[in-house]
């Protein structure tokens, strides 16, 4: 079993036809793909499209037939992505199949080849002969290699102008993380500095990541910068890896400006969402986009703009992968599945309102599906805004692990010895109790200057009670000892201290 390995697995062969007439070689082939069970998609004097079958083992392959000159171009392409780049086997066994049919339908056709060329040229003459270039695959045939992929052409214009702005943000960041690096190690010597991760993460901020209480505040371009910001080369060229086959499948149907329209505003809509689900946090990738893409790929599906054998296939395994990316989202670590799934369904309802045609008598200008696509996404995009209030997440966890911090040294005092001298253990309280509570009722006029979700609310109003108790506890200890060098607390004071408890280990 031969398997076939690259972007878009596929096997191909050229089949001399020497002194074998073009017509009857069709007319075979067109015969053994019947009896195979393959959807005939499209019949011409050029040649010919059929999928196979969808099973557990395939989403379909496209097998097409094009006759070149004295040579007939027999080909069995894959027609989704495929997980590690390779086709299992499945092309080969394709076409391993069609040559086994054709030897068997050529033998029994010999004797009426007069009536099936007459039948077939009467067919093929109210055939489209230029399907070719308008079939699902067409963009794709045109990729010769790798290289390609990068260079914009005919149908293939905005994607590879996308691809290489990523990749250029992407290497921008490393090399301005590569510099700060090496600034780090002249200004420390051969040491990082303590807050390095802090600093790098300024650096993403810089660079445009989506930060909920940064978009709230004003800094809407973060909505299209943070979709050129990949975190890993894997992250990169996953969604590049998605991007190219999605640009090259649907870019010529849509037009670029369509296109273009539905990756921009989709990536926007998938980073709006995440707002709702990330209150901390920073949000990077062009996968809200790219799901938006897979949105529209399957609104053009089910507004046939894809031949109908065609359609079943691609949408088959376009859901598929969809569904897959979906599901990681839900499972995965550190997935953005808000800015998936914002993303996925704002480029399906926008490339049915730019594409679906409601009726032959009725048509809708272009402007106006831009003007109303516009009008819906400008609403998505001021309730958003408007229904989510800024939280301080982020400053409140800060002074939250501040706030802890001053609270641990209370445990130094609690178990003072007896037998040390008043002076020392007046200077522990004041050291270990006074002043850290002291702090804390600074730190929690910090917490109350910020606006927190529910839960965080509910737990800074503990830390206020909190406070209260455990600042005047430590008073009434110095208090106590300071009028009594035996350590004996007043019942005031051993009242206090159980309250500090009491709210320490409250039950939930």
């Amino acid at each position: 079993m031969l398997i076939s390995w690259g972007y878009s697995p596929k096997i191909e062969k050229f089949i001399p036809l020497a002194d074998f007439p073009a017509d009857k070689y069709l007319i075979v082939a067109r015969q053994a793909i019947e009896n195979l069970g393959w959807s005939l998609s499209h019949v011409s004097e050029s040649g010919l499209i059929a999928y196979t079958p969808i099973s557990f083992q395939s989403y379909s392959e496209e097998i097409s037939i094009r006759i070149h000159g004295n040579f007939a171009v027999v080909k069995s392409e894959c027609v989704g992505i495929q997980m590690f780049f390779n086709d299992y086997g499945k092309n080969d066994a394709n076409l391993e199949k069609f040559f086994h049919e054709f030897e068997y339908v050529e033998f029994h056709l010999k004797d009426i080849w007069e009536e099936s060329l007459l039948k077939f040229h009467q067919f093929v003459a109210t055939q489209d002969d230029r399907y070719f270039e308008k079939a699902p695959l067409a963009t794709k045939n045109k990729i010769k290699n790798v290289l390609f992929l990068f260079f914009p052409q005919k149908g293939y214009t905005v994607t590879p102008i996308l691809v290489l702005l990523n990749i250029f943000y992407y290497i921008t960041l490393i090399l301005f993380s590569i510099v700060y690096l090496r600034y780090q190690f002249v200004r420390n010597g051969s040491s990082y500095d303590p807050d390095f991760i802090e600093e790098l993460k300024k650096i993403a901020l810089n660079f445009g990541v989506n930060q909920r209480n940064l978009v709230l505040g004003g800094e809407y371009w973060r909505l299209i910068t943070y979709q050129f910001i990949h975190g890993s080369k894997s992250h990169l060229f996953f969604n590049m890896y998605a991007l190219i086959y999605l640009g090259l499948m649907i870019e010529n149907k849509l037009g670029w400006k369509k296109y273009l329209f539905i990756y921009l505003v989709s990536g926007i809509c998938g980073g709006l969402l995440s707002l709702i689900f990330h209150q901390e946090g920073v949000m990077m990738g062009a996968s809200g986009a790219i799901m938006g893409l897979y949105g529209a790929f399957i609104a053009l599906l089910l507004t046939k703009t894809f031949e109908p054998k065609a359609t079943k296939a691609l949408l088959v395994s376009t859901l598929i992968v969809s569904l897959l990316v979906l599901m990681n989202g839900a499972f995965g670590k550190r997935v953005d599945n808000a800015a998936h799934i914002g993303g996925f369904v704002s480029g399906f309802i926008f490339a049915y309102l730019l594409n679906y045609k409601w009726d032959k008598t009725f048509e809708v200008k272009t402007w106006t599906r831009y003007a109303v696509s516009m009008l819906l996404f400008l609403m998505f995009f001021s309730g958003i805004i408007y229904f989510n209030p800024k939280y301080g997440t982020e400053e409140y966890r800060k002074l939250s692990d501040t706030f802890n911090g001053n609270l641990g040294s209370l445990n130094s005092i609690m178990n003072l010895k007896i037998s040390l001298p008043k002076d020392i253990k007046l200077a522990s309280i004041k050291a270990d109790g006074i002043i850290p509570m002291e702090r804390n009722l600074v730190v929690i006029k910090q917490m109350q200057a910020l606006n927190l979700k529910p839960e965080d609310a509910k737990e800074r109003a503990e830390k206020i009670k909190l406070s209260k108790a455990s600042h005047r506890a430590v008073m009434l200890m110095y208090r106590d000892i300071k009028a009594d060098s035996t350590y004996r607390y007043s019942k005031e004071t051993s009242n206090a201290l159980a309250k500090v408890f009491e709210i320490l280990y409250k039950p939930e």
